[in-house]
């Protein structure tokens, strides 16, 4: 018997108690799911795969895909990279994570979507899949006993519909029939603007069967931030991943636009993805960034020192594009800085109040233009060398740092090159990785600088 399809999209979460293939197969089958998304993540963070109907997928033996998918830029070109298989684009393997399972809620037609790990033809993941690159890192701090756990926060815009790049992007106009274009930071008003947007993410969240904790209004006209509750990491960054795909679609739902783009409006604050981190210990479940009298530990004071002295090797995971470094500005509410402080927002690291078990790092550098697995595995790649190699932190930071010196990158080919010479980053996330990634953001980088902006014709054009 044919059973009812709910409003908005499948509950998966049957399908998923046991974590088993043939549970899902019989319930693609029991609720005549109609597509399967064969999903997985690039290294911008962009979802690639296959579609395909659900009773192909159920007989299907293997989902393959070439390999150049993790070595394309954002705009589809391909570096020249040396690495096995990539000469003859050589097949990978798509391997379904069960527990990824979501409604497409979206979809005309019953459907679903699978994020997907990847292997090489001898069995192996490949090891610059972003997915793989995260889960190197979380490997890493179980062999030393411990249990990274992270929350995100996403800032995003809503912009009217820009069909043509060559003009800017401006605030929608709200319920009230005005564009916001005023700083309107935590104003409910604001959020009531674009209500009809929200509800949509509220829905296609519940559907997709992911939490979220708050939707508040940022500084921005039309921009807001979403949080997402604490985790392991790799399934926050999988949900971080949905969301971004949810939220375009909610926002295309109402006409508008959702951008994740660092800057994409010059005279508004550009967004960011922060990145709250703790550690557990695995056997005990209490979190080492604190004593037993409830103090702060020394390996609280190491990661932050790792952070401190590895995140200018790891701004490009954090930054990864040339308009990310546009958002990178003092006096535009994101910070330059690499100093700590309690409670300090104008520091680049910030350790929130909190009771001694929920003590954490808040990482306020990585923009929201983020491949989330990438910027998580490196944020925790530079805490995890802070630990492991007792790096003292600076001392805490007790006052503004909005004009302090800069401990960044000024640009994307500056953060390419401090990724090249750091051993240690390469030792982390894996040499082969960070090769490739390297490559793939010169290329960017080099096809960016090809193109004439408005300004040099403004100023240069009849100057020079």
């Amino acid at each position: 018997m044919k059973k009812e399809k709910p409003e908005i999209g499948l509950d998966v979460s049957p399908a998923l108690e046991t974590g088993s293939a043939e549970e899902l197969y019989k319930w693609l089958r029991d609720y005549r799911v109609d597509e399967v998304e064969c999903v997985t993540p690039d290294v911008a963070g962009v979802a690639r795969g296959k579609v395909m109907p659900a009773s192909k997928y159920i007989k299907e033996s293997e989902v393959r895909l070439p390999i150049s998918l993790f070595m394309t830029t954002i705009t589809g070109d391909y570096p020249d990279i040396n690495s096995e298989g990539y000469d003859v684009d050589a097949d990978v393997y798509l391997t379904p994570d069960i527990a990824t399972a979501r409604a497409v809620p979206w979809a005309n037609d019953p459907s679903i979507q699978i994020i997907h790990d990847a292997y090489n033809r001898h069995g192996d993941p490949v090891p610059f899949a972003p997915r793989q690159v995260l889960k190197r890192v979380i490997g890493l701090y179980a062999e030393k006993g411990w249990m990274p756990i992270v929350s995100p926060e996403i800032e995003f815009y809503l912009t009217k519909m820009n069909t043509d790049p060559d003009y800017p992007l401006e605030p929608p106009v709200g319920r009230s029939g005005r564009q916001s274009l005023s700083n309107q930071a935590y104003s409910l008003s604001a959020v009531d603007e674009y209500d009809r947007v929200i509800e949509h993410i509220y829905d296609y969240a519940e559907a997709q069967n992911l939490e979220i904790d708050t939707i508040i209004q940022e500084s921005g006209a039309g921009q807001l931030e979403i949080n997402l509750m604490h985790g392991d990491p790799l399934k926050l960054a999988d949900e971080v991943f949905l969301y971004k795909r949810l939220i375009r679609e909610a926002a295309l739902q109402c006409g508008i636009h959702a951008t994740f783009m660092a800057k994409p409006m010059e005279d508004q604050p550009g967004s960011a993805m922060h990145i709250h981190q703790s550690v557990l210990d695995s056997g005990t479940g209490k979190n080492i960034f604190s004593n037993e009298d409830g103090s702060a530990s020394e390996l609280f004071g190491h990661f932050i020192g790792g952070q401190q002295k590895y995140m200018y090797d790891a701004c490009v995971f954090a930054a990864p594009y040339v308009n990310s470094y546009r958002r990178l500005v003092p006096n535009m509410s994101a910070p330059v800085n690499l100093e700590w402080g309690h409670d300090n927002r104008s520091a680049g690291l910030r350790a929130p109040r909190s009771s001694p078990a929920a003590r954490r790092l808040e990482n306020r550098v990585v923009g929201a233009d983020a491949n989330p697995y990438l910027a998580i595995a490196a944020s925790l790649a530079c805490g995890y060398l802070g630990m492991t190699n007792a790096i003292e932190p600076r001392a805490e930071a007790t006052i503004e740092f909005e004009h302090r010196s800069r401990d960044l990158p000024f640009s994307l080919l500056g953060a390419v090159d401090a990724l090249n010479a750091s051993k240690d980053l390469k030792t982390v996330l894996g040499e082969e990785f960070c090769t490739i990634y390297a490559g793939v953001k010169q290329l960017e980088h080099d096809e960016f600088m090809k193109v004439i902006s408005p300004w040099e014709r403004e100023h240069l054009l009849l100057n020079v």
